[in-house]
């Protein structure tokens, strides 16, 4: 009976050719929707936590300054907060401190012959190059002695050597930052834009102590980057390196630190909470384009109902039961949605491809996503075909027998 059900099914719908392909097209968008939909929310959610993690791994930030609960600084001059002393203290106090890297930047104009480009230059160290997970791709980062030295020395990004030099080997050239002359010793490879659309090639690096007294003028860092042996003991390090901030900076415990702690795990799970909601929200929009192509699967089943009232009576007449009228119009209920919604998955795969393709969008197909949108389908089918079913089923043969 479930064969020749299925087989009734499928001439009814090749019978009714348009309007069953009109009844799909709900279920059709409705699918393609969801998936697309959901591997752009993933795409979104897999850029930003690799723009997370090409900042470096287990990596906690200290700022000066501390933020209230509506984000804003507390004191006018804690911005000034943070000393090389300061990290210094920590890479030599916190146990758990594996790497430490203070760090200055500004905006410069850089110039190179007939050639200039503003950008902006960072003084920092040697461990900078390891915290922040990059790499030199020509020539050399400076050393501690060039740090000591306050050498006029600078590494450059892929974005500055190539605005400034073209086709020509930046090694060993002279640059000219702020009128002060600089000698280029290596290029760091290319790293791409950030999550926030930031060119992360379009820097300039220099040693710490060059920047705050040769070029800035100033004492104190804008930022430490603290790099933890592990992921397992990056929450005591952020602890131990508040507790030894407050005690440098003499503060008491009424008083609110002057800096701000940061860890890249917390920012991770912030940015996947937030790009979560972002990705169900869009799912759920999608969603409503399949509840719109159930509604239309029920509308199409009543009408079969109705235009099919004299079969059924012909049928109930020659013996068939309940649940054979109820099996027959289910399982066409169901083709119509199964059929609908291997449409709509070939639909959402090919558009989140076409977005990525022609919008340059990160995408990411999830075969969750595939699975569930499918699954959905199948269960509008079922849901909104078992009333046109049962209400079929339930007519009176001789009543059904004498419609015209």
């Amino acid at each position: 009976m479930l064969v020749e059900s299925i087989a009734i099914a499928l001439d009814g719908l090749r019978a009714n050719k348009l309007r069953s392909i009109l009844t799909m097209l709900g279920i059709i968008i409705g699918v393609g929707a969801v998936i697309a939909m959901i591997s752009i929310g993933m795409g979104v959610r897999e850029k930003i936590e690799s723009s997370i993690a090409s900042l470096g791994s287990n990596l906690i930030m200290v700022s000066p300054g501390a933020a209230t609960a509506s984000g804003a600084r507390q004191a006018a001059g804690s911005a000034i907060s943070l000393t090389y002393k300061d990290a210094q203290a920590i890479a030599r106090e916190v146990p758990g401190a594996k790497l430490v890297a203070p760090s200055v930047s500004r905006q410069y104009q850089l110039v190179y012959g007939n050639q200039n480009w503003t950008t902006g230059v960072q003084g920092t160290t040697p461990e900078f190059l390891e915290v922040r997970n990059q790499k030199v791709g020509i020539g050399s980062f400076f050393t501690v002695r060039d740090v000591d030295t306050r050498a006029r020395v600078a590494v450059i990004g892929q974005t500055v050597a190539t605005s400034l030099f073209g086709e020509i080997n930046p090694v060993g050239q002279i640059i000219r930052i702020n009128q002060a002359p600089f000698r280029v010793i290596g290029v760091l490879e290319s790293q791409g834009q950030s999550t926030g659309g930031f060119d992360q090639d379009d820097t300039v690096i220099i040693p710490l102590t060059t920047a705050q007294e040769r070029m800035m003028g100033i004492s104190h860092v804008q930022l430490i980057s603290v790099q933890a042996e592990s992921t397992e003991t990056i929450e005591q390090v952020q602890e131990d390196i508040r507790t030894l901030m407050r005690a440098r900076h003499r503060l008491t415990a009424d008083k609110p630190d002057d800096f701000t702690v940061r860890n890249l795990v917390s920012v991770m799970a912030t940015a996947a909470e937030t790009t979560g909601t972002i990705t169900l929200l869009l799912g759920n929009i999608g969603g409503i384009s399949l509840l719109v192509g159930g509604i239309g699967i029920m509308n199409i089943m009543l009408v079969s109902v109705t235009e099919r009232t004299r079969e059924i009576g012909i049928r109930k007449a020659l013996g068939a039961r309940y649940g054979n009228i109820l099996m027959q119009f289910l399982i066409e209920a169901m083709v119509i949605s199964v059929a609908g919604g291997l449409m709509g998955i070939a639909l959402g795969v090919g558009a989140a491809y076409v977005i990525s393709a022609v919008a340059g969008w990160n995408t990411a197909v999830s075969m969750g996503a595939v699975i569930m949108a499918f699954g959905v389908s199948v269960a509008i089918g079922l849901f909104f075909g078992i009333y046109p079913a049962r209400k079929a089923a339930l007519l009176d043969p001789i009543e059904a027998l004498r419609y015209e």
